[in-house]
């Protein structure tokens, strides 16, 4: 198979990422705050994690991959302290299973959705009501998270039947396990054009932002934060609060979200 091939191939959510955190040694659960994040969060959250070492005591563990991914991980009963899907949609999964600690969930953060190309494109585009991507998308393929599972994928999905564009690029499509996954298609130029978080094109030097998607096309992008039912690890209620803390905000801020925390 060539690279090519094995890049825009739809990635099983339950693989290799689901794997990885099947993988990591149960004794974390017990010596540190072990964190299951949405990828689109790893540039902003690693420097969070960074910052608040020294209010909590250490640094958490922190394993990153599609927030669908990482539910189903917590369900099976992977050791997790505090879960951040990238929609409510998870977290909502895993409250109704009484897998959270439903006094501790909070609505983190908010994000927007943007159509992104390679550095060197000459593709322009706006975005608006039945907005010809078929046309700018061409003989490529438009990457997106997976968008029955992956929220950015779910996000796009919604997003372009509102503007009346799905029908015309859905078999154009390459899904991929992640909004991660999502962006290195189009960054090495294996996808013409992609759909990911705006905190993500600004993390990834490869790729431009061709357009934002409104607002109103999707349902809001908002990423809660939870205890989980059988986090275990003391020091995981110093961890909550330090994400929710001024300086967590405005590190979260300078990757491009939006901080909905009062605190912040």
């Amino acid at each position: 198979m060539t690279r090519k091939g094995f890049g825009l191939r739809t990635i099983a959510i339950s693989g290799f990422a689901a794997a990885l955190v099947a993988a990591m040694p149960a004794a974390h659960a017990e010596d540190k705050v072990v964190v299951f994040a949405a990828a689109s969060l790893k540039d902003a959250l690693d420097a969070v994690n960074k910052a608040c070492e020294a209010d909590v005591g250490e640094a958490a563990t922190v394993s990153y991959a599609a927030s669908s991914a990482l539910a189903k991980q917590i369900e099976g009963g992977a050791p997790a302290d505090v879960f951040i899907p990238a929609d409510l949609d998870w977290m909502k999964y895993l409250s109704d299973k009484k897998l959270t600690r439903p006094n501790t969930e909070v609505k983190l953060l908010g994000n927007k959705i943007v159509l992104v190309a390679p550095k060197d494109s000459t593709v322009e585009a706006k975005i608006e009501k039945g907005f010809d991507l078929a046309k700018l998308v061409g003989d490529g393929k438009l990457a997106m998270g997976d968008f029955k599972a992956v929220p950015a994928g779910k996000y796009g999905k919604a997003a372009l039947e509102s503007l009346g564009v799905w029908s015309s690029v859905v078999g154009k499509v390459a899904q991929a396990e992640n909004v991660r996954a999502a962006l290195k298609l189009v960054s090495t130029g294996e996808a013409a054009l992609g759909i990911v978080y705006a905190t993500d094109a600004h993390a990834e030097k490869g790729v431009k932002v061709v357009g934002t998607f409104p607002e109103d096309s999707h349902p809001p992008i908002i990423y809660p934060v939870a205890q989980t039912a059988d986090s275990k690890d003391k020091d995981t209620p110093a961890f909550l609060k330090c994400l929710q803390s001024a300086k967590a905000g405005a590190l979260f801020r300078e990757q491009g979200f939006t901080v909905l925390t009062p605190s912040n």
